[in-house]
Order: structure tokens, then C-alpha cells, then sequence
């Protein structure tokens, strides 16, 4: 059996989901004792009380139904009922047509059921609240009312015990929720801790809570000291890498400078080559770990990264921007490089691009869009991996390429909290590349 529709039902959040399996059972238990209480105590005790009533109420009937007059019947159930704390008045008025309850009064329920069926001559009951019982009895000498205390049916009303159980239950709920939020509160910090760091940002944590809380935050923090490192030996190993091959390579373009300008002019395009490959393969691997988070306006990013597109002599325009603009924490210099590299493919394979952008409630959307021949949907997931050319010959017409423009891209809106998402565009009938940015 599936219990899939559930799912919709559910609370979202840690806390909402542990107070549910803490409430749950707390108040199915109290609610199946309490029926299982109200059955076999308030009926149970409320029967045996009501038939001890009844037989008192029959043997009242009897001996005023014996009296030779009216007067002699009222001094005969004065005479009685005194001793057994009955109220009586003969003839009575006003004689109710229909039992009186209230509608939340249980046990009285079964105190009416009992004296309809062990009293005979009885007319009418009324229980107006929790402190009196009358009956109308039926006598030769006119109906007969009969008034005792609510205590010698039933003890209390159910209803007390549930508002009793409840209010307890809630406290008592209310104080365990309070101890298990504190066991709650590492498991959300650690969480946050790791969402900030998966957006490239580090945040103080230090591991809290039960052994098993702690043991997965200091998990965490060795991971992410981990990562931290090879990230920055990385980054020291590449500017190494990159000094020593920067040097041959100025050596070689001042060797091939005082050769003949035709002979040298396709070797020193082979040079340009290689500096275009190195930069590139840098600022891949780099992952742009240099780079400090800071609090920016992304509009002005993307109108930077627009204007330098259009000094080219290029079509490239501001789209629209929706949304209520906000400034967010964001590593400005690996955002200008991933527009620049979106413009740049755009304009390499169309002539005309244009960048929008939207501001949403969870993610920041840059939206890049051209008019070239775009991506087909069953290559655009191979076209964010690196290294991956799509169709060679056609960059090499257009400009030297090593395919990690978009996988730059895709490993920077990853790095934010995002993604890269490829689609085709509507309007310019080209590439629609979306940059997200989560907030």
C-alpha cells in the first residue's frame, strides 16, 4: 500500500517534522487511555450509581402511589426522601416533554439510558448541569419531581479529564519540544554551515550536540579543511606552473621578433595560441579560488560586462530586468569572468546577443542569448564538460577554443549555490544560456 499522498501533508522542516513524531504519539496514547478510561470507569461507575438511584426512585413511586389522598402522598415522600437526600414536590409543574442534556455531558448520556429502562413510571429527566438530577415520576395523584445531587450518579464529568489530559499534554509537549530543538539546533547549523560552504562561502562552525551530531560535524569541518587545502595548494602549484611556462614563452616571442616578419608571422601566431590555451586552462583550474566573496550590485557586473562586449563594434544589448534589484554576496570576479565567457561565445557563433536578468525569490537569473545556430538538446549536458569541443572544425574557423568556456561557467554558478542551465532562445532563435545564482 503506498502512502505516497502523505508526502503532501508533511511539515517541510526538521522542527516541524520532529515535533510532529513527538506529538503524535503523545496524544494518540492519551487519546486511546482516555476512551479506554471514559469506557470502563465513567460508564461502568455511572450505571452501577444511576441503578442504585433507580431503585430508590421505584421504591419512592410505590409507597406514594399507596397513600389514600394527596396529602397523605406528599407526607409520605417527604417522609422518604428526606432520609435518601430526595428534593420531592407533588404534583409538580412545568413537566418537560424530552430528556435535558448537554450535548458534552457523556456520562449523562448513560444516567438517562439507565433510568429510562430500571424505572418505569418515569416521565422526563433533566441534567441542567453538574451539580443536579431531577426527575418527573408519573403517580395517581399527578407527576411527581424528584431533585438530587449530580454526585450520586457520577462522580465527574469525562469531559474534565480530557480538557485535563489535554492541557497537560500540551505542556508537557511543549517542554519536550524545548530540550529537543536544542538537539535539533546543531544538526540546522551544520547544514547552513555546509550550504554557505557550497556556495563559496565560509562560515564559523564549530561540531555540537549528541556524539553522533558531533561526529558528522567534525566530519564536515575535516572535509571542508580538506577541500580548503587542496584548493590552495592547487592554486600555488598553478602560479608555479604558470611562471615557469610564461617565461619560455616571452624567450621565444623575442626570438621569432628578430626573424623575418613573414617567417615569423605563423609562428608567433602558434605563441599567441599557446599563451590563449595556458590563460585558459588556469583560469579553469583555478576555480577562481583568489577570488573573495563581497557584497555587489550584479547590475553593475552585468552592464560592465555588456559595455566592454559592445567597444568591439559588436551587437550586444541590455535586456530587461525583473524583479526587485538587490545588492547579494557574490565573488564579482569569477561572475565578470563567466558573462565575459557567455558574450564571447555568443558573439563567436552569432551576431547579435543580448543579456537579461531576473531577480527571483530564491536565485539571481542572467540570461544570455544569441541569434547563432545554438546547441542541440541531446549535446548541451556534454557541452558544460570540460574539454569537450562539439564541433572542431567550426572553432577552429572562428577563433582557437579548448572547450571550457561553459564548463567555467557551470563550475562558477555551482560554486554560488547554482547552476548553468542551456536552453534556446525565443526570441533571437539561438543559444539561451542561464546563469542562477542562488541568494
Amino acid at each position: 500500500m503506498s502512502f505516497a499522498w502523505l508526502k503532501r501533508y508533511m511539515p517541510r522542516s526538521l522542527y516541524g517534522r520532529a515535533a510532529l513524531i513527538l506529538a503524535l504519539p503523545v496524544f494518540g496514547l492519551q487519546l486511546i487511555v482516555t476512551l479506554a478510561f471514559i469506557q470502563r470507569h465513567f460508564e461502568d461507575v455511572t450505571t452501577q450509581m444511576t441503578q442504585a438511584l433507580a431503585y430508590e426512585l421505584r421504591y419512592l413511586v410505590s409507597n406514594v402511589s399507596e397513600a389514600s389522598d394527596l396529602a397523605a402522598a406528599r407526607q409520605r415522600a417527604v417522609e422518604i426522601g428526606a432520609p435518601l437526600d430526595l428534593d420531592t414536590m407533588l404534583p409538580a409543574r412545568d413537566v418537560p416533554t424530552r430528556q435535558i442534556r448537554r450535548f458534552y455531558d457523556l456520562s449523562g448520556n448513560v444516567v438517562l439510558e439507565v433510568l429510562d429502562q430500571e424505572v418505569p413510571s418515569l416521565i422526563a429527566t433533566a441534567l441542567p448541569d453538574d451539580r443536579t438530577v431531577r426527575v418527573w415520576l408519573e403517580t395517581p395523584y399527578g407527576p411527581l419531581r424528584v431533585e438530587t445531587e449530580r454526585e450520586r450518579v457520577s462522580a465527574s464529568n469525562p469531559h474534565q479529564l480530557l480538557v485535563v489530559m489535554i492541557v497537560f499534554g500540551v505542556l508537557l509537549t511543549g517542554i519536550a519540544y524545548v530540550y529537543l530543538r536544542n538537539q535539533l539546533r546543531p544538526i540546522t547549523r551544520m547544514a547552513r554551515a555546509a550550504e554557505e560552504f557550497g556556495k563559496g562561502r565560509t562560515v564559523p562552525y564549530q561540531p555540537s550536540g549528541a556524539t553522533e551530531v558531533r561526529a558528522a560535524g567534525r566530519a564536515f569541518v575535516e572535509m571542508r579543511g580538506r577541500i580548503e587545502r587542496q584548493t590552495q595548494t592547487r592554486t600555488m602549484m598553478l602560479s608555479g606552473v604558470s611562471h615557469d611556462l610564461r617565461t619560455p614563452l616571452t624567450r621565444l616571442r623575442l626570438g621569432l621578433s628578430m626573424l623575418d616578419e613573414e617567417e615569423a608571422e605563423p609562428l608567433l601566431a602558434d605563441v599567441d595560441e599557446m599563451q590563449h590555451l595556458l590563460d585558459t586552462f588556469l583560469d579553469f583550474a583555478r576555480a577562481d579560488a583568489e577570488d573573495e566573496v563581497e557584497e555587489v550590485d550584479p547590475l553593475d557586473i552585468v552592464r560592465a560586462a555588456v559595455e566592454d562586449a559592445g567597444r568591439s563594434g559588436r551587437d550586444v544589448e541590455m535586456g530587461p530586468v525583473t524583479g526587485e534589484a538587490t545588492r547579494l554576496r557574490l565573488r564579482p570576479l569569477a561572475l565578470r569572468r563567466s558573462l565575459d565567457n557567455l558574450l564571447g561565445n555568443a558573439l563567436r557563433y552569432g551576431t547579435r546577443a543580448r543579456v537579461s536578468v531576473r531577480f527571483g525569490e530564491r536565485f539571481l537569473r542572467i540570461a544570455v542569448e544569441d541569434d547563432g545556430p545554438g546547441i542541440p538538446p541531446d549535446r548541451r549536458e556534454e557541452a558544460m564538460r570540460p574539454f569537450v569541443r562539439l564541433d572542431p572544425s567550426r572553432n577552429q574557423d572562428r577563433g582557437s577554443g579548448v572547450g571550457l568556456g561553459l564548463s567555467i561557467v557551470s563550475d562558477v554558478a555551482r560554486a554560488h549555490g547554482g547552476g548553468l542551465l542551456l536552453g534556446e532562445s525565443e526570441d533571437l532563435g539561438g543559444l539561451r544560456a542561464e546563469l542562477r545564482i542562488a541568494r
